[in-house]
């Protein structure tokens, strides 16, 4: 089975992201969208600043999450979190797009990369509350942490009308991070069983589609991530995805029922703030 793929932006993207029926889900080209201080975008970037402040193996320099592993191993966890800490010290300015999605009823935005852009646009309102992936080598047999809009710890903040959801978590507010091989390795033993997501998003999820804005496919991790996260949710589900899918891209779009949007993300976020979506 293809994916299908359309040219215009569904007037049903902007509809039901302003009717909180869809569920932004962000990547990190997210961040080409903002101003001001840059951190890390892509996984061989991050790999990069990793490597510079610790010596990693050269096999093994430009793979993310083994060169996590290596520093985990050999230098220490503290080490790992302080230098994750260190490339994303800096919030990047939130785009339009960044502010209009903290403005609308979204009862969740999924945020897979570690900069806190979405959460600084959401700072100006106070209804909200976060919900971060936790490391076990950390937090064994905890996977989530549960955060107040200022940052304070929670049991579980349910009644919040808007959550956001870190899988991977971020600097703030509590220094939380997937990244390493033994990271990944411990939640992905378990998501087939849904165990690390949390039961306020595995609920929510029942009523909505996801619209996937910065994301790529043509890798394992995020796949793995997106799969399990979509299960059991409404849709539909809409991927801006202006490059031409590879093979597993393309077969991981068809087999969730994704339909492609061939357009660079910078224009859907011009056409979503300016409330120019078009008609398919």
């Amino acid at each position: 089975m293809d994916h299908l793929t359309v040219s215009e932006l569904p007037a049903a993207v902007a509809d039901g992201l302003a009717a909180g029926t869809l569920a932004p889900y962000l990547g990190p080209a997210m961040l080409g969208l903002c101003s001001g201080p840059s951190v890390p975008a892509t996984p061989a970037d991050l790999a990069a600043v990793l490597t510079a402040r610790v010596s990693v193996p050269g096999k093994i320099r430009n793979r993310l999450t083994a060169a996590a592993q290596f520093i985990e191993n050999f230098k220490h966890r503290k080490t790992l979190v302080a230098a994750m800490d260190e490339a994303y010290a800096a919030t990047p300015e939130p785009s339009a797009l960044h502010r209009w999605l903290a403005a609308l009823p979204a009862p969740l935005i999924v945020d897979s990369w570690y900069d806190g852009t979405m959460r600084l646009a959401l700072a100006a309102r106070s209804d909200w509350a976060e919900v971060q992936g936790l490391s076990q080598s950390e937090h064994f047999g905890t996977w989530v942490g549960w955060y107040a809009a200022g940052g304070e710890a929670r049991p579980d903040p349910i009644g919040a009308p808007t959550v956001l959801y870190k899988p991977w978590g971020a600097r703030l507010p509590a220094h939380n991070y997937l990244v390493s091989d033994s990271d990944f390795v411990e939640v992905l033993t378990e998501i087939d069983i849904q165990t690390p997501i949390p039961a306020l998003v595995q609920q929510r999820r029942s009523a909505l589609g996801f619209v996937f804005l910065g994301c790529r496919f043509n890798d394992q991790l995020p796949r793995a991530f997106a799969r399990q996260i979509l299960k059991r949710s409404k849709g539909p589900h809409f991927a801006v995805l202006p490059e031409e899918p590879t093979r597993m891209e393309a077969r991981f779009l068809a087999e969730q029922g994704i339909t492609r949007i061939a357009l660079p993300l910078i224009d859907v976020a011009r056409q979503l703030t300016q409330g120019a979506a078009l008609t398919t």
